[in-house]
């Protein structure tokens, strides 16, 4: 099961791959409830949940049923312990939306909700993320994860997202991470996809941000709040929940 999914996260494009991986998850799931982990998005409990990762496979990664992974759960607690995202009345611009929330979020009546993407079957909105087609001061909420290291002008984005986002608004742009480095690397002279997946984890990634990626997106005009939310929680949920221990939230503000 790990190279299975290993092969085909690496090799078989995301907008292809989620329009039939959901079927089969769905099917594999029922051999994987138990009690020793649970979904906090669908409540679903599981004995272990499957592995995933393209080049270093992680255990206890994805939920069949939701097809969340652990940055998904963390940004689900997140949103219900720590913002007014399902009570307050809110427009928001969802960027590559995520298949675990769509439905979910589609579903809330507090929440005026846009999907946007440039290749998902899933968006409302067809967009670059350079170039967002909406005036000054239109969303009160904007997500965007795992996107800004795949743009040539990451910062260009950042500004757009700030351009578009109402003033006491705030979104969250998560991106992958090497914690164990200071600044983001980025070399523009490696374009040889095996390269770019050595050096930046992933073949289509541009860039590998580091510890300094706060101060990134406040170099656009944000006031970033670093959130780790796991060293606020239990041992127990951390692991129950399968989260990331080292995954920083970072939630932006205008």
């Amino acid at each position: 099961m790990k190279f299975i999914i290993s092969f085909v996260t690496r090799f078989i494009p995301r907008h292809y791959l989620h329009r039939v991986s959901h079927f089969f998850l769905s099917i594999i799931g029922v051999f994987y409830l138990g009690k020793n982990f649970e979904d906090p998005i669908d409540g679903k409990k599981y004995r272990k949940l499957l592995p995933y990762g393209r080049l270093n496979s992680r255990k206890n990664a994805l939920a069949p049923f939701s097809m969340s992974l652990e940055r998904h759960r963390l940004l689900w607690i997140f949103l219900k312990e720590k913002t007014e995202f399902f009570t307050g009345k809110l427009e928001m611009l969802h960027v590559a939306p995520e298949y675990c929330f769509i439905k979910r979020f589609k579903k809330l009546p507090n929440l005026k909700y846009t999907t946007a993407d440039l290749i998902s079957p899933w968006a409302d909105v067809k967009m670059d993320v350079q170039e967002i087609p909406y005036p000054e001061n239109s969303f009160d909420v904007i997500m965007c994860n795992h996107v800004l290291e795949h743009v040539d002008d990451d910062l260009k984005a950042m500004k757009e997202f700030y351009r578009v986002m109402k003033p006491g608004g705030w979104g969250i742009f998560q991106v992958p991470i090497d914690y164990s480095r200071e600044n983001t690397y980025h070399d523009p002279s490696i374009t040889d996809p095996k390269e770019r997946e050595k050096h930046f984890w992933q073949s289509d990634h541009l860039r590998l941000y580091g510890k300094n990626y706060g101060q990134v997106l406040s170099t656009a005009g944000f006031t970033v709040q670093e959130v780790n939310l796991t060293t606020e929680l239990s041992k127990e949920l951390v692991t129950k929940f399968a989260l990331p221990e080292k995954e920083i939230i970072y939630l932006c503000k205008k």
